[in-house]
């Protein structure tokens, strides 16, 4: 048997690998850095993938099973991700096959009924949590609410949603997506929304994680496509948030604004409310903040810089996101948007 890696610039080798995947009702994804594959006789026999950190795609055929080839594979993957400086990484998989990564050395984050997450290395789900609740000084047994949110840039809208779940709740914990796929880096989008509620004083606004709404959690979410995956991967999502976050933290709601815009986010609240009551969350819907009868957005937002429209920002965003937005690097930002044609 030869391990290989394949050559990602072939269609040839990549076509090999998909057909191969097919027979396990898998598709190739089209983001992985790096593939491997083990041959008998010229034929594939078992392969696996990545994206940076995160192993995918892995499929051994029934015949080879017992033959430690699952071993060869990860060991393979793992060593690749530590070369390129990472040190915890992650799986997805079929539920069926959560013994097998168990078996080397993989724990599990979350799963549905068609896919399981588990991750592998010097950080974890667990860990994340306990240093959150340390490093905030946080009491579980205080009634609590979280928002997640991107904030891409942030809003009245954002800003009212936070307002509102503070007035309703002891402590409002505010995520923010972490992963740099969007407009506004991370970095200028949680400083925005901690200025922008620096008022309310029961309002603790935090990085999202690596499990929150992140290439290992929710790909789609930053690709927005809308495919059969789509509903699986929010699934998952959803339930790493309940099962997790909101079992571990103490929280007890969940604040989301109404969608009226974007597909993804409308179905993501759709499941959301389904399965976050299954963890005793309570989920509240909360109608858009409106300006001359039209529901704010973020994406409004980076229509209007589009178009040079500062006024028309100006009156449906706080003051400390239109002082940035006018600054250099904000208008550096709007001349990337300009230039692009992202959902994001």
């Amino acid at each position: 048997m030869n391990l290989e890696i394949v050559n990602l610039n072939s269609n040839y080798e990549k076509k090999e690998v998909r057909s191969f995947l097919e027979n396990f009702h898998l598709k190739y994804d089209e983001t992985v850095d790096y593939s491997i594959i083990i041959r008998e006789n010229d034929e594939i026999v078992a392969t696996a993938s990545k994206t940076k950190n995160i192993i995918k795609c892995f499929a051994v055929d029934d015949s080879m099973r017992g033959e430690g080839l699952t071993n060869t594979l990860v060991t393979n993957l793992l060593n690749k991700i530590f070369e390129e400086g990472m040190f915890h990484s992650f799986v997805f998989t079929k539920p069926s096959n959560i013994n097998i990564f168990k078996g080397v050395g993989f724990s599990l984050v979350a799963q549905t009924d068609k896919v399981a997450l588990l991750e592998i290395g010097t950080n974890s789900i667990d860990k994340t949590l306990t240093s959150i609740i340390k490093e905030n000084n946080l009491d579980i047994n205080t009634q609590k609410a979280i928002l997640i949110m991107n904030c891409n840039p942030f809003t009245l809208g954002h800003q009212y949603l936070i307002e509102k779940a503070s007035k309703e709740n002891e402590q409002v914990l505010v995520f923010i997506v972490e992963e740099d796929k969007s407009s506004f880096p991370f970095v200028d989008r949680i400083k925005l929304v901690k200025e922008g509620t620096s008022h309310l004083s029961n309002v603790i606004v935090l990085p999202g994680t690596e499990y929150i709404i992140s290439s290992a959690t929710f790909p789609n979410y930053f690709l927005r496509k809308e495919d059969d995956s789509l509903i699986e991967y929010i699934k998952l999502d959803v339930t790493i948030t309940g099962a997790q976050f909101c079992k571990k933290l103490g929280i007890s709601k969940r604040y989301v604004g109404e969608e009226p815009y974007c597909k993804v986010t409308e179905k993501y609240n759709e499941i959301m409310c389904e399965i976050l009551g299954k963890y005793g969350v309570e989920v509240i819907v909360v109608p858009r903040k409106e300006s001359e009868h039209m529901a704010i957005s973020a994406s409004k937002v980076r229509a209007y810089l589009k178009e040079d429209n500062y006024e028309a920002i100006k009156s449906i965003v706080p003051s400390c996101t239109y002082e940035f937005l006018t600054s250099e690097k904000g208008k550096e930002i709007a001349e990337i948007i300009k230039s692009h044609n992202s959902a994001h």
